[in-house]
């Protein structure tokens, strides 16, 4: 089986020309080992470039214990009533490679995606589609979960996304970032807040999903969330030093390869790719290895922790764990 998840790290879309995505909040994919080590899945974030923070709440640290609770092994899934014929969860071999890590040339500094450096990754799996509403809520009927967002009973939301009557009762947003706004009742059944369902797309990616949450899911599909250096590898597609997993332009020949923002943002998003929310998972071309909506649509949680220090030597299957993180910054410390 694929090594066990370390704890959360936010994706940024380093060295493949940061547009700005879709802001609504947070999605799985999965991921896997190779043939003989099991399942995996994936998963990443776009978050810093929109000005997003990680708000840290008591209890929310996941563990493979808990993690258990929700199980293939303690959950037998049961049927989902007026199932629909939607993009089935398959996966996709992703080949062991060497590939430039990424950029000398960051867009946004705070970031952290500098410097570039070449990495060694060992083949594995992973899941061709965002995890869907239709396959969390399998989840969820099998297990009886319930998500952080709705343990909290709030969530942030895309301004743009609300109605006028949700928005009168909000009071409070991100300093940063303006066009989050905090929503009672928002989560993955309702990502826009209590007026708004699932119902009606139940083939787009699963939103207000946690990073302990990601976990769940993945441990009761018997898979993993992907490192950040997996989810860049598979991200590109098997191309080096473009932009976009499928080339150096945004539109080739005029035809849209993701679901992003057009417009000027964050007042006015024209819908020009067909969609000014979320995008049905299977959704626009896949890039080179057959992954579909990998940039765009919703952002990704990876396992392990984010840092914006890296080194320029080579690396084999690089992981972050949250031990290392502290005796970085106890370094940083000691320098200064």
């Amino acid at each position: 089986m694929a090594a066990p998840a370390l704890g959360p790290a936010r994706r940024h879309c380093a060295g493949l020309g940061c547009v700005l995505l879709l802001p609504l909040v947070l999605l799985l994919r999965g991921a896997a080992g190779d043939e003989e080590s099991g399942a995996g899945a994936c998963a990443a974030s776009f978050a810093g470039s929109c000005g997003c923070g990680a708000p840290q709440r008591p209890g929310t640290h996941g563990s493979s214990a808990a993690a258990h609770r929700y199980s293939r092994e303690a959950n037998v899934p049961g049927p989902v009533p007026g199932e629909r014929p939607l993009a089935s969860p398959k996966m996709v071999p992703i080949p062991a490679g060497v590939f430039t890590m990424g950029t000398d040339d960051p867009k946004i500094q705070q970031d952290g995606e500098a410097p570039a450096r070449r990495v060694m990754i060992d083949a594995f799996y992973m899941d061709a589609y965002e995890v869907s509403n239709a396959e969390f809520e399998k989840f969820v009927n099998s297990t009886g979960y319930l998500t952080e967002a709705e343990k909290f009973g709030d969530s942030f939301v895309f301004e743009g996304m609300l109605s006028e009557q949700v928005k009168t009762n909000i009071q409070q947003a991100v300093a940063a970032a303006p066009w989050w706004l905090p929503v009672k009742g928002a989560n993955w059944r309702h990502p826009e807040g209590p007026d708004s369902t699932v119902v009606h797309r139940l083939d787009h990616p699963v939103l207000h999903v946690s990073w302990n949450d990601a976990v769940a899911y993945c441990t009761w599909a018997g898979k993993r969330l992907p490192t950040e250096a997996e989810w860049e590898y598979s991200c590109r597609g098997g191309l080096e030093n473009r932009l976009f997993p499928w080339g150096n332009k945004l539109q080739p020949k005029g035809q849209h390869y993701a679901n992003v923002w057009q417009g000027e943002f964050p007042v006015s998003n024209t819908g020009e790719d067909g969609f000014r929310g979320t995008a049905p998972v299977d959704a626009f071309p896949p890039n080179g290895y057959g992954l579909y909506n990998i940039v765009g649509n919703a952002w990704e949680w990876t396992s392990d922790w984010w840092t914006v220090h890296h080194s320029a030597e080579e690396m084999v299957n690089p992981v972050l764990p949250f031990s290392e993180l502290i005796r970085k910054k106890e370094r940083e410390d000691t320098n200064n």
